[in-house]
């Protein structure tokens, strides 16, 4: 009987367990800064079950294995599960929560085993209350992969550079006196920064550790006279040393931010964000510290754009849209030349690539044609290549790391001639992205309470899709991003609002399982817009450059106001990005952007 690779692990795993005498094994997908990017090093549900999604627990007893992960990657996880001897478990569906799942199945007495460096402060205070309950103890220190991971690769290594002020536009010194000023006014004496991101936007660097997130591996305590960067030194040029040093930041091991969090003064006061910090790093501070939670100072800084920030998306737009409108010029125009694809997304990642500032994509790219566009966070592999050919969907979804910013787009263009119903779907979620991209609200409007308008077409249609509208986006950083997003779910941490200055992607869609998905996304800025009797009011500017697929577009569907949009939004694509064309790409796309 064939036993593949991953059923081979598990049973390692399990022989490990019988000899470490655990009974629960719980694994995340993260790593000790809970990012949703990460190292190679951490992938150890890809490595132990095949899943290649960014959001997944997995439980392993010595009889189950099971997986949970959300509405976005059920069908995908359905997909690369095969085999493996993990099931899927439905969550939100057929299952509840994992944490569930083990309060109805384990026993008294039993021991569960969790890595406490990866396992989020947040999660592990529901799962310890079960626990507890149910009389099962717990460990959070034992390691139980290493042992059965052969060649587990190594953390990963990559030199900082700086991120100039010519794209930063505000210096590490005033950043971080910001933050001082902040901490003093709410009576805090540390920030505790867990997040790779936040530490790379306060120092003005970047780095090279994690896939498609320009960013490095490190932990930062800010104090009121001094900041702590812990990172391996060797990751800091000379140069940058130095300046660090003028600027009182001081550089310590990596693996010295425990040491540090049990030394702090007693009864001083330290902000962290339980989201984003492991159990492991809450249990090391100093038992007489205070603890503040909450979202971190700059986390709430760095999610409102500055003027140069502004600008520089706007010029990282430009490269990108002219990209993207180039590569989808060669694949219309293109005759005779076998794609699949994972071509499709070798072939945009060489366009982008030629751009001034390219650093890299923002993420995996998804190029998905007919039943694989049906899977939100498809992305394509040698064992699920498509070949483009006949009548279909494709749906690509993109972007590009620049030192001037952060993209993410999606289109989704038509092989052959579309069917009606795809027509009617793509017009329907091309009337949601219209409604979201045009609406007008008060400063400070919760994502949540803005969801609904790009669901509103969709739902009148009995159709309705899983994932949120819209997610923040950093700057030359992650392109998942918070605090605020555009979500149907609540937003602990998006309380505050929408301020002006804030970006995020606008992307409504449909799926139908086993035949196509539809999406469409650009990127929009929050922009103030007027202040009346009753406040000051918000727009969206849509900031990303690429046509939209006008043969897939039922015209009979859209109101006058809609119409007047798109050609519009197509008027000024062709303006900005005419110039950066060939001559044939020129004519080809005044074409896509003609009015319709």
């Amino acid at each position: 009987m064939f036993m593949s690779v991953y059923q081979k692990r598990l049973d390692l795993l399990r022989d490990q367990m019988s000899k470490q005498k655990t009974d629960i094994f719980i694994i995340p997908n993260t790593d000790p800064h809970l990012s949703e990017y990460i190292p190679e090093h951490w992938k150890i549900i890809r490595w132990l079950t095949g899943f290649t999604g960014s959001a997944a627990t997995v439980v392993v007893t010595a009889k189950f294995a099971g997986l949970w992960t959300d509405s976005r990657y059920h069908l995908q996880a359905e997909v690369e599960l095969r085999g493996s001897g993990v099931c899927l478990m439905n969550q939100g569906k057929s299952a509840g929560d994992y944490t569930d799942w083990i309060g109805e199945n384990c026993k008294q007495g039993e021991m569960a085993v969790l890595d406490g460096r990866i396992y989020p402060l947040a999660k592990y205070r529901k799962l310890e209350k079960i626990l507890k309950g149910k009389g099962i103890r717990t460990n959070l220190r034992k390691d139980l992969v290493s042992p059965v991971w052969d060649n587990r690769p190594d953390l990963p290594f990559s030199e900082a550079f700086e991120h100039e002020l010519r794209f930063c536009g505000i210096s590490r010194e005033e950043k971080i006196a910001r933050v001082r000023d902040m901490m003093k006014r709410s009576g805090i004496n540390y920030n505790l920064l867990t997040s790779p991101d936040e530490i790379m936007w306060l120092l003005n660097i970047r780095g090279g550790d994690i896939e498609f997130s320009p960013v490095l591996l490190s932990f930062a305590l800010v104090g009121e006279d001094q900041l702590i960067l812990f990172i391996d030194e060797r990751k800091i040029p000379f140069k940058l040393a130095a300046a660090f040093d003028k600027s009182d930041v001081v550089i310590l091991p990596y693996e010295g931010t425990a040491e540090v969090l049990s030394d702090l003064s007693p009864d001083s006061v330290l902000l962290l964000n339980p989201l984003l910090t492991s159990v492991s790093v809450y249990k090391s501070i100093a038992r007489r510290v205070k603890i503040k939670e909450g979202l971190s100072f700059p986390a709430r800084l760095k999610a409102v754009k500055n003027r140069t920030e502004i600008e520089g998306i706007e010029r990282a737009m430009l490269r990108d849209g002219t990209a993207l409108v180039r590569f989808l010029h060669w694949f219309e125009s293109s005759t005779g030349i076998k794609m699949t694809e994972m071509s499709l997304a070798g072939k945009l990642g060489e366009f982008r690539s030629q751009a001034e500032n390219y650093l890299g994509p923002s993420f995996a790219t998804i190029a998905a044609f007919n039943d694989h566009s049906a899977l939100p966070h498809y992305v394509p592999s040698a064992g699920t290549d498509y070949e483009i050919k006949g009548n279909g969907i494709i749906l690509i979804d993109s972007g590009g790391q620049y030192k001037d910013g952060t993209t993410d787009i999606t289109r989704t263009i038509a092989v052959g001639r579309p069917s009606e119903k795809q027509k009617k779907d793509f017009t329907l979620v091309l009337k949601g992205m219209i409604a979201l991209s045009t609406a007008k609200f008060p400063v400070f409007t919760r994502g949540i309470q803005l969801d609904i308008l790009a669901r509103q077409p969709l739902w009148k249609e009995g159709l309705n899709y899983g994932h949120g509208t819209g997610h923040g986006i950093g700057y030359c950083l992650n392109v998942h991003e918070g605090p605020v997003s555009i979500s149907a779910g609540s937003n602990p941490d998006s309380a505050n609002g929408i301020e002006p200055g804030m970006l995020f992607s606008n992307e409504p869609a449909v799926y139908h399982e086993g035949e196509y998905g539809i999406r469409t996304e650009n990127m929009v800025l929050s922009y103030e817009d007027e202040e009346s009797e009753s406040g000051r009011f918000l727009r969206f500017e849509t900031l990303s450059l690429c046509h939209i697929e006008k043969k897939l577009i039922d015209k009979s569907l859209l109101h006058e106001n809609e119409i007047k949009w798109l050609d519009d939004y197509h008027s000024e694509v062709y303006s900005k990005l005419s110039f950066f064309l060939e001559h044939e790409e020129r004519l080809w796309l005044q074409e896509k952007c003609e009015p319709i």
